[in-house]
């Protein structure tokens, strides 16, 4: 099908454009830019004036929680938020069940998320078998079934050498390790930031320096095995400097934050509020801070969403009872630019974050509309401001901090690979 997507304002952060021009889609490519190719004649016209053309989203840290835990979401549901958002290529995390640590799994899993013909899906392998930190994987043969990367999503390596040798294998044959930094035994049982906050609530924490000493024993190892290392969900002010300082050094190491931590603290908590249980903790306002300015100057390379759907009756638990987690795929675009706005950050800027960025750390040709490139598309109004009502939401999970807020860009169209695949 041959697609005419007119008068919008073409935001491209890989080839610098922000202009208005037409785009032009012919058999799930981009066939050009500004000027119709010749003998191109449009099967389908949107009309895009006062609109924002840019490529589709890319997001590094999803859970599917199919196969195994279809009664939290459903791959036909999350691929619908997906969509939804704007999202049009994902990472999902390895901690289904069962655990995608074998090829079999990681193939069934691509075949059903193809049958879908949503959004594209790039599994993220197990690091070590069962996410227990006792094995490491065949990450040959899981790379070969289509793993993009390998994680422990939030099971940590107790065992360093473990650790070691996985990084070791990761580095010989140029795969990344995906690591959230957690010392289990300080995090252990905890669920919120060890602050005012949690001591007030009575509730279980989680101090800093979990997330500090995991990050300065991956670091380390990274620089002894050269492994290439992308840290997930940083939290704090403290991890922001030590990643900082790792680039510095040069260090292969790329880092994201969830868009919730740009604009949470500790205390959206509240009284007791479960949607801000989240993984990792929601900390002070000066590590949210630092964490805003670290994306805005490059130490932090990406916004993800982190979704993670959790069913209502886990979340009606009392907030140490509740599963951690909050739905975000339909979130991820307007927190972004709710963060741009703030701080004042070029359109384009913000958009590297959440198309480019992301599909250049995946290592996939996505997140950008040169010639030729495939045609996944995001079709947004900027100035729309939309309330977020969880019962609207297409995500099966519909639990999130921002609930009754209303947010500014909301999608119109989402394009994969050349076809319209959502509209509102």
């Amino acid at each position: 099908m041959n697609i005419h997507i007119k008068q919008g304002r073409l935001v491209d952060p890989k080839h610098n454009i922000d202009a208005i021009q037409d785009v032009f889609v012919s058999e799930g490519k981009i066939a050009g830019t500004g000027h119709a190719p010749d003998g191109f004649v449009a099967d389908q016209v949107i009309d895009a004036t006062g609109l924002v053309v840019c490529p589709g989203l890319v997001d590094v840290a999803v859970r599917l929680r199919e196969p195994g835990n279809e009664y939290k979401a459903s791959l036909k549901s999350e691929l619908r938020a997906a969509v939804a958002g704007g999202v049009t290529s994902l990472a999902c995390q390895p901690d289904t069940d069962p655990v995608l640590d074998e090829s079999g799994l990681v193939e069934m899993l691509k075949h059903r998320t193809k049958q879908q013909q949503l959004s594209n899906v790039y599994p993220l392998g197990a690091l070590t078998l069962q996410l227990a930190g006792k094995q490491i994987t065949e990450m040959n043969e899981l790379t070969d079934a289509g793993c993009v990367g390998f994680t422990q999503s939030d099971n940590s390596i107790t065992d360093t050498q473990v650790l070691w040798r996985a990084m070791q294998y990761a580095a010989t044959f140029g795969f990344t390790v995906w690591l959230r930094p957690q010392e289990p035994y300080l995090a252990r049982d905890g669920v919120a930031h060890d602050g005012e906050v949690a001591t007030r609530l009575g509730l279980k924490t989680i101090p800093v320096a979990a997330e500090t000493l995991a990050l300065a024993t991956i670091l380390h190892i990274a620089s002894e095995t050269g492994a290439k290392v992308h840290i997930c969900r940083l939290s704090s002010a403290e991890g922001v400097a030590m990643v900082k300082e790792a680039k510095q050094k040069g260090l292969e190491v790329t880092c994201d934050v969830s868009a919730n931590h740009l604009h949470l603290t500790e205390h959206d908590i509240g009284f007791f509020d479960t949607n801000c249980h989240l993984r990792p903790p929601l900390r002070t306002q000066r590590d949210r801070d630092a964490l805003r300015q670290a994306l805005l100057n490059g130490t932090i390379d990406l916004v993800c969403s982190n979704h993670s759907p959790v069913d209502e009756d886990a979340k009606l638990m009392p907030f140490g009872e509740a599963e951690a987690g909050a739905t975000g795929l339909e979130l991820l675009l307007p927190l972004t630019l709710k963060w741009a706005n703030e701080l004042n950050i070029p359109l384009l800027d913000a958009l590297t974050r959440i198309t480019i960025a992301p599909a250049t750390t995946l290592g996939i040709a996505q997140g950008h509309l040169g010639l030729n490139a495939s045609a996944d598309i995001c079709i947004f109004d900027p100035q729309q401001y939309w309330k977020i009502e969880p019962a609207n939401l297409l995500s099966q999970g519909k639990n999130t901090p921002f609930s009754g807020m209303e947010l500014a860009g909301k999608v119109r169209y989402t394009l994969v690979n050349g076809q319209v695949v959502y509209s509102s």
